[in-house]
């Protein structure tokens, strides 16, 4: 049989991003939403509380964390990497709108929406399929493709990582995709239940491939692509509610991820959590399993409460 062998899950997007960076990203996104809106928001006063010096030195925890997934990456000998990130309008639209879909496809180009192509990764068409019988006979309707134009994977939840792991053509990956900003999004139990139908397919593989699950994206942030017409609470562009992403870090450190199940949607957009359903997807796969390794750093000046983890499985 085939086995989960370790889980790691991170923010993306800034998270890749150094710190010297972020004012300028920052910005991007206050542009951003002052195209969609007509205004421009205005900064969070934690923006003026936070130093360059401050962040550089914070941040060395993140990048620390991503750079132990690089290394356990290269350790444990995969025969395939299952990729779970949110589409944010680059491949799905709201003219055909899927909660959760699958790459099926023998390949793919991971790609930007200005047309810059990068790695060609190949994909493990065989596992892709078994996750799409297996799912819909579970009773998740879950959407497929078996290629995109030009082959190009746009999606930045996906091409994030994979490239900062360097995993290029060295393992077989399958893209995985979440309904994470488009109000009604699955909700969290759904998302739970979608993850142990992926470790059940993975358990059914007769020939004992090693296989590891990476959720891209999170935690709390408030960006221009947030679906601010469905939300009615107090938080604005910047915002981070770190009281809820330190509760659920503090549940996934003790080993109580199963909890997190019993959240809301209306709890993930209250929060600026909606992202954090593809972490939810990765605590389905492998249970109340305590992580060898998570840490957490709110960054008003980076927009995001950034989080890093890994979950060794193999024993």
């Amino acid at each position: 049989m085939g086995k989960f062998v370790a889980a790691m899950a991170s923010s993306h997007a800034f998270a890749f991003i150094e710190p010297e960076l972020w004012d300028q990203r920052r910005q991007r996104t206050r542009n951003n939403y002052k195209r969609r809106y007509g205004v421009e928001p205005a900064e969070q006063p934690q923006v003026l509380e936070e130093t360059l010096e401050d962040n550089q030195r914070r941040y060395e925890g993140i990048r620390d964390g991503l750079n132990y997934l690089r290394q356990r990456l290269d350790a444990l000998r995969l025969d395939a990497l299952i990729v779970v990130g949110d589409d944010q309008d680059e491949n799905f639209r709201e003219d055909n709108l899927p909660q959760f879909a699958i790459y099926i496809g023998n390949e793919v180009v991971a790609a930007d929406r200005d047309g810059t192509r990068g790695a060609r990764h190949p994909c493990d068409a065989e596992l892709s399929r078994r996750i799409l019988e297996r799912s819909v006979e579970a009773g998740i309707d879950l959407a497929y493709s078996k290629s995109f134009p030009g082959d190009a994977l746009i999606s930045h939840a996906h091409r994030e990582p994979l490239a900062y792991l360097g995993v290029g053509n060295r393992i077989p990956i399958v893209p995985v995709f979440i309904n994470a900003i488009h109000v009604p999004g699955p909700p969290p139990a759904r998302c739970y239940r979608f993850g142990q139908i992926l470790r059940d397919a993975v358990e059914a593989i007769p020939d004992g491939k090693r296989i590891a699950l990476y959720a891209s994206g999170g935690l709390s942030h408030f960006t221009a692509s947030y679906p601010w017409p469905f939300y009615k609470g107090p938080c604005t562009v910047g915002s981070i509610c770190q009281d809820f992403d330190r509760k659920i870090v503090g549940a996934m450190r003790e080993g109580r991820g199963s909890e997190l199940s019993r959240l809301t949607s209306q709890e993930l957009l209250d929060n600026g959590e909606p992202e954090f359903r593809q972490w939810i997807t990765l605590l389905g796969a492998i249970g109340d399993h305590k992580p060898e390794q998570l840490v957490y750093e709110p960054f008003y000046r980076g927009l995001l409460g950034m989080a890093v983890g890994y979950w060794e499985l193999a024993a």
